[in-house]
């Protein structure tokens, strides 16, 4: 006979697989209009060019725009995922257990929605067969494609070698309650798991070899990503702290991301007895220390560059701390850093609420912080001309809008497909506690 509190574990997760409500259908029906208006706007990029985006109007000085820094934004949130969930593994961290499971899948959305952001970029699409046909080796767009590449790869293996035991679950339990093609999907992804010691033994291998694995692979990525930025010579990203600046930024924005899509699956799913305030305030600590991090990297950047004031540092630091781009860089400080620190550290605003609250600030002003990076360095004039003034278009807001769309559609999917918390682990944790 089961265990009440493993039944109703069961229950609580299993349910959303079982039977859609009327808000799923017009949510999807939402998001897949917004995707569509989207689609729309690109269209018309591709039979126009580039001249339908803000880009065209700056007569190629700012050449990279909303596009890179929605690529950027989006890989760095894809760290959440892998790389805290392997941490919290490796560290044994008992609380992590319902936490895992969505985190590991921020990460796989958020590089498949980050990567197309480089191909909408290209005003010519079909021309991006030529980066593997006669890509040179010694281009940080080559090893960003190959990093990439071997990042979303390692994060499908290690999102989907724990969930072999609930996929049978799913297979077991809830399978005449589905459809026959749902029914076959569970049966053939849950590749004949009956939970045999020996089956048990090689996934807990397989699983340990990943998140040891996963860790130096997600390091990689978004040191790479930085260093298409540091290893250009232009002012405001030629550093050498890129690759550490951008890791921390990722972890940053990759946290706050989990605490807000946890915290609406758990409303929405009503998993309240499972992910408690517990872990969103855990959550807090760790988005709290990275928040100090990025202090540290802020000062280190700026101070150096004030200090020696080479070149054209003076136009850079000046249109960031009292010119057009000073609203954005003042925001992502005081709202993006100052803010959120408080928040976590009074006890008195260290709650669900106060936490939640943190992290749409943080992920609001680490767009932002990408957004006056890379304008803000394209802006810096290498020759004696008037600095250009970049203003995104309508199609430029449109696929912004549609990607968040898409990014909150597949989560949406995923979570009517796939028990969003770790079943079995969570049962696990349960029976190591009685011991």
């Amino acid at each position: 006979m089961k265990d009440p509190r493993a039944q109703q574990l069961e229950h609580t997760v299993l349910a959303p697989l079982v039977k859609a409500g009327r808000g799923f259908y017009l949510v999807v029906a939402l998001l897949l209009a917004v995707i569509a208006w989207g689609g729309y706007a690109y269209s018309v990029q591709l039979r126009n060019g580039l001249a339908v985006t803000g880009m065209a109007e700056t007569r190629d000085k700012i050449i990279w725009g909303f596009y890179i820094v929605n690529f950027v934004f989006f890989i760095g949130i894809s760290h959440a995922g892998t790389l805290i969930s392997a941490i919290l593994r490796v560290s044994k961290a008992q609380w992590r257990l319902p936490v895992t499971r969505m985190a590991e899948f921020i990460t796989v959305v958020a590089l498949s929605v980050g990567a197309i952001f480089p191909i909408i970029d290209l005003g010519r699409p079909d021309r991006v067969v030529n980066l593997f046909l006669y890509g040179r080796w010694q281009s940080p767009v080559v090893w960003d494609m190959l990093s990439i590449t071997t990042y979303i790869t390692g994060s499908l293996i290690y999102l989907y070698l724990p969930l072999i035991p609930d996929l049978a679950l799913c297979r077991d339990a809830i399978g005449q309650q589905v459809s026959p093609l749902k029914r076959a999907f569970y049966r053939i992804l849950s590749i004949g798991w009956v939970g045999s010691p020996g089956q048990r033994l090689k996934l807990t291998r397989a699983i340990g070899m990943m998140m040891v694995l996963i860790i130096p692979v997600a390091v990689s990525v978004h040191t790479v990503v930085s260093w298409i930025f540091a290893m250009t010579l232009r002012t405001g990203w030629n550093s050498t702290v890129f690759g550490a600046y951008f890791v921390a930024g990722a972890i940053f924005s990759g946290i706050a991301t989990i605490i807000i899509v946890m915290a609406i699956l758990r409303k929405v799913y009503h998993l309240e007895q499972i992910i408690t305030e517990k872990h969103f305030i855990n959550l807090g600590y760790m988005m709290g220390g990275f928040t100090l991090i990025m202090m540290y990297f802020n000062l280190s950047e700026y101070v150096t560059a004030a200090f020696k004031m080479e070149g054209s540092d003076e136009f850079f630091l000046l249109q960031l701390m009292v010119g057009q781009l000073a609203p954005f860089f003042w925001f992502y400080t005081i709202g993006g850093l100052v803010i959120p620190g408080l928040l976590i550290l009074i006890p008195m605003t260290r709650n669900l609420r106060g936490i939640i609250v943190a992290a749409l600030l943080v992920n609001v002003a680490m767009w932002v912080e990408r957004f006056f990076l890379v304008v803000g360095g394209l802006r810096v004039p290498l020759m004696p001309y008037t600095p250009a003034t970049y203003i995104p278009t309508w199609v430029e807001w449109s696929v912004l809008a549609a990607a968040f769309a898409l990014f909150a559609l597949v989560i949406t999917l995923f979570s009517r497909l796939f028990p969003i918390v770790s079943v079995w682990e969570l049962k696990e944790g349960d029976e190591e506690a009685k011991e």
